[in-house]
């Protein structure tokens, strides 16, 4: 995630970051500019329609298509950014349900081997949950405390192994059976933190859907020049690309926040979440 100041007008206008879309639209825009050219030529030198009633005609139409992209593109993003947002708020969710669990087990002064097993395990659990909706497999340093098996899902064995050592606490008589409850409902909430987390990473915008948008997006951009060349003439070549711009990177962005677990620059910072949360419990247990 990119951190930034909001007030810095001058950088966002004049610097071109990682993840600006212009990086990966410009062969496009390119490409838009050059066929305009060869459309407002070939209106100005041979075909000379500008006179004809068809040119009201292609306005209008282009009015009232841009009025839908519009629409479509508003709605394709508040779902995206929708995404993003909900993905913010159960790490935020985890954050302090880790927090809670540190604090309560703190009190109930366990010994050090306990703490111990808790500092790991609660943040492994996070660290586990992040490479799980990256796709990836992870263990962890000093897995001998728990054990888990790479093949299976990771964060569900981390959650058994701490609802098991909790258990095994009351069978000892270490905890009674309203601390029991307790400490299993923050349990509980990992496990629901990382279905809702899996339902936002596995369930991506209904491919008809998206590809829709493109297509529409491209074919109204493509057809400016043959309706805006009798006003505008040669200066297609640069109207055209730049809405291309405005209206692709709309697009882009959606795509791009809509999985908000990644590596993309704005993507949440899972990464920072995840090591203040090992950084926490530590404090709290330590």
């Amino acid at each position: 995630m990119i951190n930034y100041n909001p007030k810095a007008w001058f950088t966002f206008i004049f610097h071109i970051h990682k993840a600006d879309t212009f990086r990966k639209l410009w062969p496009l825009m390119l490409s838009v500019g050059v066929f305009s050219g060869l459309v407002a030529f070939l209106e100005l030198h041979f075909f000379k329609l500008s006179e004809s009633n068809s040119v009201s005609n292609i306005n209008m139409m282009h009015s009232i298509l841009g009025f839908v992209i519009s629409l479509l593109l508003v709605f394709r993003t508040n779902t995206s950014y929708d995404r993003w947002w909900e993905g913010r708020r159960l790490l935020g969710e985890l954050t302090n349900v880790s927090r809670n669990l540190a604090i309560k087990i703190k009190s109930l002064k366990l010994d050090h081997e306990e703490h111990e097993f808790f500092t790991y395990g609660i943040p492994k659990y996070a660290f586990a949950l992040k490479e799980h909706l990256r796709e990836k497999q992870y263990f962890g340093k000093n897995s001998f405390l728990i054990e888990v098996d790479g093949g299976k899902h990771i964060p569900n064995q981390i959650a058994a192994s701490l609802s098991a050592r909790i258990y095994d606490l009351a069978a000892a008589g270490k905890l009674s059976g309203e601390q029991l409850i307790i400490l299993s409902a923050d349990l509980s909430r990992f496990t629901d933190i990382c279905g809702g987390c899996e339902r936002i990473k596995k369930t991506p915008i209904p491919f008809s859907y998206s590809a829709f948008i493109k297509k529409f997006l491209f074919l109204y951009v493509i057809t400016l020049p043959f309706g805006w060349v009798f006003s505008l003439g040669f200066f297609v070549v640069l109207i055209v690309p730049f809405i291309l711009y405005v209206l692709a990177s709309l697009e882009l962005i959606a795509e791009e926040i809509e999985d908000p677990f990644g590596h993309d620059a704005n993507d949440l910072p899972v990464d920072d979440i995840c090591n203040n949360i090992e950084k926490h419990i530590g404090e709290i247990l330590g």
